[in-house]
């Protein structure tokens, strides 16, 4: 598909672009309110150029720039989106499994991190790592219905 380069651009005006690290925002942080009829592939190619661009805005935040860069979760099996992030970024970027890491897990085991911290009631946010006010304890736990 082709990037629909205005709806990119607009896309990328998000205010949070703007605000200095550090930062942080949820899932719902975005909607992709693609243009009316965008063929499917153009709409991929869209979803991933914009994912690209917010990846390489967030190494301008970086103290340095990164060496290595180590993908996980599905966007690693995505060729096209592991060789636009390789050209836009200066580090390496490689896929977790390449340094030991299950890529598939590693968001799972980092869920259930945070959920054992929020049971412990100890604090899941900091203010030097997503700018909260003070150290806080984060999310709720949701049982199912017996």
């Amino acid at each position: 598909g082709a990037v629909d380069s205005p709806w990119l651009a607009k896309a990328l005006e998000h205010p949070f672009f703007a605000k200095p690290g550090p930062k942080s925002l949820d899932r719902n942080a975005f909607a992709p309110d693609l243009p009316e009829g965008i063929s499917l592939e153009d709409g991929a190619a869209s979803l991933a150029a914009f994912t690209v661009a917010a990846v390489a805005r967030a190494e301008k935040l970086c103290p340095s720039k990164p060496r290595l860069w180590l993908v996980c979760g599905g966007g690693r099996h995505n060729l096209t989106l592991m060789n636009m992030l390789a050209e836009q970024l200066d580090g390496k970027v490689v896929p977790t499994e390449e340094y030991g890491f299950d890529g598939d897990a590693l968001e799972a085991q980092a869920m259930a991190f945070l959920g054992a911290r929020l049971e412990a009631g100890l604090p899941t946010s900091f203010p030097e790592t997503t700018g909260a006010c003070a150290p806080v304890v984060g999310g709720r736990l949701y049982l199912p219905l017996r």
